[in-house]
């Protein structure tokens, strides 16, 4: 039986040629699976935005009621969250919550989930993280400060809160990136181990069949509950996104 853990190795996919960038560096262009993950997710949120948006209709069809469903989802959160300015970073926030979606049903369908994978979930935290940094800087300047000094806090306070504040701060993409690495691969372990335990089961003839009974709706249930997963956590990420650009576009009203 194969180890709950081969699901998430990376293999080359598309064998492509060597590069040599300026400095020696050397970067291989190959494509693995995680690459071929990403890329039918991202291709999946174009066919999608094609579909929905070209053949929009005065009465609309089921693409269109999805589409607009989520978008209206979205962007009804992003307003409660950031206020009146959210349409300004609704492109972004509606863009990684579908990419995240993506992927995350994919891997559902797929022997591989690209979210899964650290690297992954931490840079689309680091992307997120650094859109926040040049937003702050481009409307507070060095105003930036004070989201590391709360107002109405005595000065001697200050010395323990302020480094507290700005550590939170620096490990936002590390919480971020974590969140939806741990739910991704825990939830594909567990469903791995289940159906291993099925197949060991019904090896062993009539009575292990009947034995595989309980793994085997133990599977069904769990892969119910990563689809409701899979949602929740792109959910999660475009709702931590939004959390993060308040603070900095409304970072004078909440001093």
């Amino acid at each position: 039986m194969a180890s709950p853990m081969e699901q998430f190795e990376i293999h080359k996919g598309l064998q492509l040629p060597t590069v040599e960038l300026p400095g020696g560096l050397l970067v291989d262009l190959s494509l693995n699976n995680s690459i071929m993950a990403m890329l039918i997710a991202a291709g999946l949120v174009i066919v999608f935005f094609e579909i929905t948006t070209r053949r929009a209709a005065v009465v609309p069809g089921r693409m269109q009621l999805m589409a607009e469903g989520l978008f209206s989802y979205i962007d009804d959160m992003a307003e409660g969250i950031i206020g009146h300015e959210s349409r300004k970073y609704f492109p972004y926030v509606f863009s990684i919550f579908l990419f995240v979606l993506s992927m995350n049903m994919l891997g559902l369908f797929l022997a591989f989930t690209a979210t899964s994978q650290l690297a992954v979930t931490a840079t689309l935290a680091l992307m997120t993280f650094l859109l926040v940094l040049v937003i702050g800087f481009a409307r507070n300047g060095h105003n930036m400060y004070k989201l590391f000094v709360p107002a109405g806090v005595p000065w001697y306070m200050l010395i323990l809160v302020t480094p507290i504040e700005l550590i939170s701060f620096v490990l936002r993409p590390v919480t971020l990136a974590l969140r939806l690495f741990g739910n991704m691969l825990g939830g594909h372990v567990a469903l791995k181990v289940f159906a291993g335990f099925v197949f060991s089961l019904a090896s062993l003839g009539a009575v292990g069949v009947v034995g595989a009974v309980l793994p085997l709706a133990g599977v069904v249930a769990l892969t119910s509950l990563e689809f409701l997963v899979a949602f929740l956590q792109a959910f999660v990420f475009a709702v931590l996104t939004c959390v993060y650009l308040n603070d900095v576009v409304n970072l004078g009203h909440h001093h």
